[in-house]
């Protein structure tokens, strides 16, 4: 009696245990089973085309508008930006990236005044990664355009689907990227980077070698976006940050006012400026 009970109890659990193992490759994008309640297109994939809201961190304040007289005042929408939630899908990812010890006190240094010598509080391009996700994305089904509000110069990204790399490309802020589809979710793979931005604030400077992943799935009606960056040049290992999870926006996309900068001079200590 004992020993059919025994093989009852075990019976449930390894069911149990299967069930569990079919809802995680259900609701995890990186496998090859579909999410539910995903829309798709109609080859199948999950639609990522739409408005998405703001991918830079910005000093507080609001956004003022006159339009027949009549002003309206509204706050960016900035949540992406910072963790919220572990989110199913989402690669393992740590705090900051791991320099190699030689690069380590440089980098240090340019935290330390990032006021001053930090390239985007200058009007300089961001590059890849530290523009964010798409505030705009049309899903074709062999290519992906990719369209940014960006203070030093709106730009956008053509990436095709399982294409190849431009051997004679030349180097860029927003390098050569190619994607792919690992199950439900799009995997964009850049390179051919210049060696002059920063891929994130507190100095993270990067070499030419740099390679950037990018990871974009749905969850639910939300946009999930993760960055991988690896160079080996400078790096001791590739480095993941943690997922974002954008959400849908309906504020239109406009022209960004022409950048220029006028407050360096100004500055009275290293304080950061905050700005992505």
């Amino acid at each position: 009696m004992k020993q059919n009970i025994a093989m009852v109890l075990t019976a449930g659990l390894l069911a149990m245990n299967i069930a569990i193992a079919q809802q995680r490759l259900v609701a995890d994008p990186r496998v090859g089973a579909p999410a539910p309640n995903v829309h798709r297109t109609a080859d199948g994939h999950p639609d990522l085309s739409g408005l998405w809201s703001f991918a830079i961190s910005i000093p507080p304040g609001a956004l003022v508008r006159v339009v027949d007289g009549q002003k309206t005042v509204s706050k960016a929408e900035q949540s992406a930006r910072y963790f919220q939630a572990e989110l199913a899908g989402a690669l393992p990812w740590t705090k900051e990236p791991s320099y190699k010890p030689e690069f380590r006190a440089k980098v240090a240094e340019l935290a330390a005044h990032e006021s001053k010598v930090d390239p985007v509080f200058y009007c300089g391009r961001p590059g890849v990664p530290r523009i964010g996700s798409p505030r705009r994305i049309v899903q074709l089904p062999n290519e992906f355009i990719f369209f940014y509000e960006e203070i030093s110069g709106d730009a956008f990204r053509f990436v095709p689907v399982n294409g190849k790399h431009h051997a004679e490309f030349n180097p860029s802020y927003y390098g050569d990227a190619v994607a792919h589809w690992e199950g439900d979710t799009l995997v964009v793979e850049t390179r051919n980077f210049l060696d002059d931005s920063w891929f994130g604030e507190e100095g993270y400077l990067h070499s030419d070698a740099m390679r950037v992943t990018e990871r974009l799935w749905r969850v639910g009606d939300n946009l999930a976006y993760q960055v991988t960056v690896d160079d080996p040049k400078v790096l001791t290992q590739p480095w993941t940050n943690y997922a974002h999870l954008i959400k849908p926006s309906d504020e239109p996309m406009q022209e960004s006012p022409v950048c220029k900068e006028d407050d360096g001079n100004r500055l009275l200590n290293l304080d950061h400026h905050v700005q992505r």
